[in-house]
């Protein structure tokens, strides 16, 4: 029996490695539609300082999941999948394969594994807690978490103040351990799942970041943050690219000093995601130049499967 299921690729890796030119390639090979994971992209604000693919990248292949929020909107990876999941039933009406790109990997973990609906906190929770990070540093925040839930403190990512910032809000909104709540327990998609990552050698990849940041200042990136000054202390702007130029802004740096800053913060934003994506045993690693290589790996997997 021929096993008809479509096929979600999700293509995937550090920031500035290639996944956004691969993919359009990858789209026009098969055809297929592109659905956005990369978190920062979601915001219809955030443009230059995202790396949103241009308008004729956007043109060339129809995209989905970019500039769909406001800053101000809430969001989460649990509405993220439910989202996804919705777009995905459509468009598999029409096609065999969907491709999603991105490199935020608590997104992609919601799509293809699924993610447990936990609360939001009362935003004099969440404000109190962005105060302790900024008045009693990171350490004060993690000394919270490990008494809070250990065994969660153990294995999260202890450089990534967004993950100990949201345990702690649900620790503290529920009284249970983060580590309880979540099931954290795969489900079955109506389709396969093939999961291709791509990497570079570590001096390749912050050459191009490097190269990447020095393009965002020249193409507007400081006015940009300039136009969301007001809108500094949202969640959707502490990010890197943003925040650091809200420093220069501040008056707390000069511009050389944030747009150094950016560039180191983005280097060690490139490694926390390797971090994380390595735990993945279903990623098979490709050089994103390794196009043949990986259109074989995709086709053969299908076979495999079918």
């Amino acid at each position: 029996m021929i096993d008809a299921l479509p096929s979600l690729i999700v293509i995937t890796g550090p920031t500035a490695v290639g996944k956004t030119r691969l993919a359009i390639e990858l789209a026009k090979t098969f055809p297929a539609e592109i659905i956005s994971c990369d978190s920062r992209q979601f915001y219809k604000e955030l443009n230059i300082g995202v790396a949103r693919p241009s308008p004729m990248e956007l043109a060339a292949i129809p995209h989905h999941m970019i500039g769909f929020l406001s800053v101000t909107d809430p969001y989460n990876a649990f509405r993220f999948e439910t989202d996804v999941l919705d777009l995905c039933k459509r468009l598999f009406q029409s096609t065999s394969k969907v491709i999603m790109v991105g490199g935020s990997g608590l997104y992609i973990h919601a799509v293809t594994h699924g993610i447990d609906d936990l609360p939001d906190p009362e935003p004099i929770l969440r404000r109190q807690l962005k105060e302790k990070l900024q008045n009693e540093g990171l350490e004060a925040i993690k000394l919270q978490l490990e008494l809070l839930d250990p065994a969660y403190y153990q294995e999260v990512d202890k450089g990534n103040p967004k993950r100990l910032l949201r345990a702690l809000e649900v620790c503290l909104t529920t009284g249970e351990p983060y580590s309880v709540l979540r099931k954290d327990e795969p489900v079955q998609r109506p389709y396969h799942t093939i999961k291709v990552g791509l990497t570079v050698e570590r001096e390749v990849l912050y050459e191009r970041i490097n190269r990447r940041v020095d393009q965002m200042m020249e193409n507007g990136l400081l006015d940009e943050v300039r136009s969301l000054y007001a809108f500094k202390d949202l969640n959707a702007l502490n990010t890197v690219g943003y925040k650091e130029l809200f420093s220069f802004l501040d008056r707390k740096c000069s511009l050389p000093e944030a747009i150094e800053k950016i560039k180191t913060n983005t280097r060690r934003y490139a490694k926390r995601q390797l971090t994380w994506l390595k735990k993945d045993p279903e990623i098979r690693w490709f050089n994103p130049e390794a196009r043949e290589a990986i259109l074989a790996y995709i086709n053969g997997y299908e076979v495999i499967k079918s």
